[in-house]
């Protein structure tokens, strides 16, 4: 009779597990392009700099891998590859092999995993410390012996009783290490954990051996008291760490899981909000999270969207408003037309932004990961040298000359070091984000606080780049909604202005020919045989003397429409500047930045800007390759520069900067050029933002000062035997929880606020493509 084989059910479980990740990892995954996609997974059991470079170097050997980073404080895998090359099958596989358990990047999955892993650490714990403190007793009563009368089999007795109780102690409590160790091992590589398992390994066998002998002398209780210091230390280091949970993770749990869909019968369903697609109605009552970006339909309430903006205060919505996933309706019933699904929102596009920058290398954190990848044969051959050298020079016995060695294997951990600049990292990006402040590049925060130079552009920077029409809704109805439709293909702030204006008048026709834009000078369109130009007065063939009224202000924003044989039509604009924005410079001059003005209005506007709020030195009339060029020249006397600026034309200059923030309703190139973008109307951004990258640097510079500074003292004295295991193990952990601690502080510093400020009306004009005239003060 035939019979089923018998079923290994741990297997059986490990391959349900896998499939079950492989499933949920790729409703995660995003595909770039073809057979390009992306994805985030968290590592649970994650512990130092070497974990990291097994990693990412072990995915690095699969083909079609192009991009592995791994996060140690926040625990997370980025990984890039190409499908059709190495499945995800065989990425995850890789990784398990490793002895690394991977979890989806969804907020409940990451916080399953990680109270499974603690309460795993506190039963280690619990069961360490009880055997650790009956052993003691044990070892105290033999200790006693050897100076009074026990006999060698009671003392034998005790030694058996005393291996009875750590052996399984050392198997069942020491698994969080040996787990790790013997992955570790199985790919090649080495990581903290084998050294920690070597040293616990040795004492508990050492001991082993001595009680099967008949020895006066072991270490049972130094190997279940080391193990009992050990998990301590990484309990303590697990949730001390969980207090700088990486931005993005925050976000992802301002996600609202789920949406209400209305049906065009009026009925209502819940469903799943990644399954909430665009031109659906979604009803959000009051008190939920808004599900989706889109625009309100219906209904009236405050929502607070310090998501977006970075401000407290709410804002009132009401039909026509645009809304956005993750913030939160207050107070009214809501009804809103989805224009995105829930991987394209704002919010994802967010969290897309914070991975990026916390992902990265900054340089600090890859002279720390080189640092930190030599440890493992270093430590190895350290304390083998040791044992040697106690052994045949210090003529020590083989049990004291191993224990010292076991000392050095524990002591010299790399924890503190590969945590230096990561846990800083988070918290400073998750700092900044509070305050409506996105940190886009890795190094960002790094290079800002090098900077000493911050260079504005004017309009939409310093000003509120909101302008309104103040002369030309007098022009014939026809030629107003001409410029209208021409305006309606550009996001320059004068364009936006012009559409808005002309809206307000009547429907704005949509113009069937194509609209061309040239940066810095205007619009252009080919309409019955000839071309028609908006924009600066040279682009559109005016000159200087032509005027449009008497009363057009040197200090008012222009734009101009001119065709063959029409006569030109002018549009005059004016805007206000950010209600901070001389307090704000004020205050980055008192923190040693010097303050420039490049923009590519009329000397006459970027003048009476410049004085108002205090800078004294400009240049008007730039051209983009002019902003350039300055740019190179500050960079060329050794000055590190801040660019910031909102416009297409501003683009090139904030690439060429030294580090550049761009506002958050900038044009779209801007802002994929700049290393930071700032939320609101507040240029109170970017002194908070100046003042926590100073912070985060001397944090990190104080992290590795005392990284540094505990291997210089302890291994030395490890080595020379001043240093049990027992105090190796405290010292160790209390190594990574200073550095963790310390970099916390970031959250505690002072927050800089600016004083309160009434708002100024500013004057400026269109960028202009004659050679840049600077202040009297200037440098060319």
């Amino acid at each position: 009779m035939d019979c089923c084989p018998p079923v290994d059910l741990a297997k059986e479980a490990e391959r349900h597990e896998h499939e079950g990740l492989l499933a949920t990892a790729w409703s995660f995954a995003r595909c770039l392009e073809g057979d390009l996609y992306d994805l985030s997974l968290g590592v649970s059991n994650l512990h130092c700099p070497s974990c990291i470079n097994q990693i990412e170097k072990g995915l690095a050997e699969l083909p079609g891998i192009e991009q592995a980073r791994v996060n140690l404080s926040t625990r997370r895998l980025f990984v890039r590859w190409r499908e059709d090359t190495t499945g995800l099958a065989e990425i995850v596989s890789k990784v398990d092999g490793m002895g690394y358990r991977l979890a989806p990047l969804d907020s409940g999955s990451q916080e399953e995993s990680g109270n499974r892993e603690e309460r795993e650490l506190l039963r280690a714990v619990a069961l360490s410390g009880f055997a650790a403190a009956n052993v003691m007793l044990l070892s105290v009563s033999v200790w006693s012996g050897l100076v009074s009368d026990m006999g060698p089999a009671t003392r034998v007795m005790m030694h058996w009783i005393s291996a009875l109780i750590a052996l399984p102690t050392v198997v069942i409590a020491g698994r969080p290490f040996f787990r790790s160790a013997v992955g570790a091992l199985r790919s090649g590589h080495l990581n903290m954990d084998v050294p920690i398992s070597l040293g616990v390994t040795l004492a508990a066998g050492m001991s082993l051996a001595e009680t099967m002998r008949g020895g006066e002398h072991v270490y049972f209780d130094a190997a279940v008291t080391l193990l009992f210091f050990l998990l301590i230390g990484r309990y303590l280091d697990l949730r001390i760490r969980g207090k700088a949970r990486s931005a993005a993770e925050n976000l992802m749990a301002m996600r609202a899981s789920s949406a209400t869909v209305i049906d065009p019968d009026g009925s209502q369903r819940r469903v799943a909000a990644a399954q909430v697609e665009p031109g659906m109605l979604v009803a959000v009552a009051a008190g939920e999270r808004i599900p989706v970006d889109g625009t309100v339909e219906q209904g009236q309430s405050d929502v607070d969207t310090a998501l977006v903006t970075g401000e407290s205060v709410p804002r009132t919505v009401t039909a026509g408003t645009e809304v956005f996933a993750g913030t939160l309706n207050l107070n009214g019933a809501l009804r809103v037309l989805v224009t995105s699904t829930e991987d394209s929102t704002l919010l994802a596009e967010i969290v897309n932004l914070m991975e990026a920058a916390e992902q990265g290398r900054a340089r600090y954190q890859r002279l720390a990961d080189r640092v930190a990848r030599a440890y493992s044969p270093v430590v190895h051959i350290l304390a083998a040298g040791t044992f040697l050298g106690w052994l045949w020079i210090g003529a020590l016995d083989w049990q004291l000359s191993l224990m010292i060695a076991v000392a050095v294997l524990i002591i010299t951990c790399p924890c503190a070091l590969g945590l230096a600049v990561p846990a800083v990292q988070v918290a400073a990006v998750d700092r900044l984000l509070r305050k409506g402040i996105l940190v886009k590049a890795a190094d960002g925060l790094e290079r800002l606080a090098q900077a000493d130079v911050v260079v504005f552009d004017k309009t939409g920077t310093l000003t509120l780049g909101q302008p309104e029409l103040i002369k030309g809704l007098e022009v014939s109805p026809q030629r107003l909604q001409l410029a209208a439709g021409m305006a309606a293909a550009s996001k320059h702030p004068l364009a936006r202005a012009l559409y808005r204006a002309a809206k307000a008048q009547g429907p704005v026709p949509t113009l069937p020919q194509t609209v061309s834009e040239t940066p810095g000078m205007g619009l252009s369109v080919q309409m019955n045989g000839s071309e028609l130009r908006l924009g600066n007065r040279v682009w559109c063939g005016i000159g200087e003397g032509a005027q449009d009224a008497s009363d057009g202000s040197d200090l008012d924003m222009e734009l101009w429409l001119a065709s063959e044989g029409e006569p030109p039509v002018a549009f005059r604009f004016r805007d206000e500047l950010r209600p901070d924005a001389r307090q704000s410079i004020e205050a980055l001059k008192k923190r040693g930045l010097a303050v420039e003005l490049l923009s590519g209005d009329r000397p006459g506007p970027v003048r009476q800007v410049a004085e108002t709020l205090g800078i004294e030195t400009w240049h008007a009339e730039c051209r983009p390759d002019a902003k350039i060029a300055r740019l190179k020249a500050l960079s060329a006397q050794g000055k590190r520069v801040l660019m910031v600026g909102d416009g297409l034309n501003d683009a090139p200059a904030l690439a060429e900067a030294f580090v550049s923030i761009s506002p958050a309703d900038a044009s779209a190139v801007s802002q994929t050029a700049a290393d930071l973008i700032f939320q609101g109307d507040s240029l109170d951004a970017l002194v908070e933002t100046h003042s926590v990258a100073g912070s985060a640097r001397r944090l990190v510079l104080q992290n590795f000062a005392l990284a540094f500074s505990y291997n210089a003292i302890a291994v030395p004295f490890a080595v020379a035997g001043y240093v049990t295991p027992l105090v190796a193990a405290v010292a160790m952990s209390a190594s990574s929880i200073v550095v963790t601690v310390n970099s916390l502080r970031l959250y505690a510093m002072k927050r800089h606020t600016a004083p309160e400020a009434p708002r100024q009306k500013s004057a400026s004009t269109g960028v202009q493509p004659t050679p840049p005239v600077s202040g009297s003060q200037a440098a060319s």
